[in-house]
């Protein structure tokens, strides 16, 4: 039945529509810090489902249909942003066994070793053992530890006063945090150069998501330029091929980035770009603001009826 909904929502050629969906991280089993993100076994069950109901197609094929007005009917993408070492470990062989392709989108800086400033301040609280963090000396509050709850609510407001902060403040603040939480950090939580090359060996996309995900909205012109150009430089030198993807960072249109940023993205030669505004697309709209929505819906009913949804919103 979703299926033939599906078929009617999104119809083959220049009627139809194309569904991106986003993902970030699959775990390997539920996190009481992160309830909503998907786990192993949750992702098997929505890539069971699109492969029954949705023609998901690589990302650089999808694209060129969507200029061309070709794409087939049920048209969908598979997407993941930053560049986490589970994508490799633990998406691949899922989305291997359901045969289907994603794209993933790697911000740079972080190979090797490295760890996203969020994640910063995730593994912070996950892994102190103090009844209260005390981050008065960084302009913060003091924070419970004593729940899981109390962690998630901490993590939250945290997140919200550092997100929009300059990338070199935003560093030096979850640095103190870190030291104030008294904790080792992990450094494997992103891929390295050897996983993003074996993704792509594997049928994977791969696609440009800046040096250190910064909002490019609040930087100069020729800072965001540079992040934009030397992520993609970074990638092209691994994969010894040219990189056409870019996605922007967090993805919301004056409030991440900007129609300058597009422009940007665009005068350096991309074939598309995309963002996280919810909606589908359709041949005449944007290439360089492609929409994308994932479901955080856990039953196969409501999920369909969610991205059918979104799959009608403009």
């Amino acid at each position: 039945m979703l299926r033939q909904l599906f078929e009617w929502t999104s119809p083959a050629g220049p009627r139809a529509r194309l569904s991106v969906l986003i993902f970030h991280r699959v775990l390997t089993a539920p996190d009481p810090l992160y309830p909503g993100e998907v786990d192993a076994s949750g992702f098997d069950a929505i890539c069971g489902w699109l492969k029954k109901w949705l023609n998901v197609l690589p990302l650089d094929a999808a694209v060129n249909h969507l200029k061309n007005g070709t794409l087939p009917a049920r048209a969908a993408c598979i997407t993941f942003d930053d560049g986490y070492a589970d994508n490799y470990s633990v998406a691949l062989p899922v989305l291997q066994r359901h045969g289907l392709t994603a794209s993933f989108f790697v911000a740079t800086g972080f190979l090797n070793g490295g760890r996203m400033w969020n994640d910063t301040i995730a593994e912070a609280i996950r892994l102190t053992d103090k009844p209260w963090l005390d981050l008065s000396g960084i302009g913060l509050a003091q924070y419970p530890m004593g729940t899981w709850e109390d962690r998630r609510s901490a993590l939250a407001s945290i997140i919200g006063k550092i997100k929009y902060q300059p990338v070199a403040q935003r560093v030096e603040l979850t640095g103190r945090l870190a030291d104030a939480a008294g904790v080792r950090l992990p450094s494997n939580l992103m891929m390295t150069s050897e996983e993003v090359m074996a993704l792509r060996h594997a049928g994977m996309c791969i696609g440009a998501h800046t040096v250190s995900h910064p909002i490019l909205a609040g930087l100069p012109d020729d800072e965001a330029r540079g992040e934009i150009e030397e992520s993609r430089a970074s990638l092209e030198q691994i994969l010894d091929e040219r990189v056409t993807l870019f996605a922007y960072p967090n993805g919301k249109l004056d409030e991440d980035y900007s129609a300058r940023t597009v422009q940007i993205v665009k005068g350096l030669g991309f074939d598309a770009a995309l963002s996280t505004e919810w909606g589908s697309s359709s041949t005449g709209d944007d290439v360089f603001q492609i929409r994308r929505f994932t479901p955080w819906d856990r039953t196969q009913l409501r999920f369909g009826a969610r991205l059918l949804l979104n799959l009608r919103k403009a």
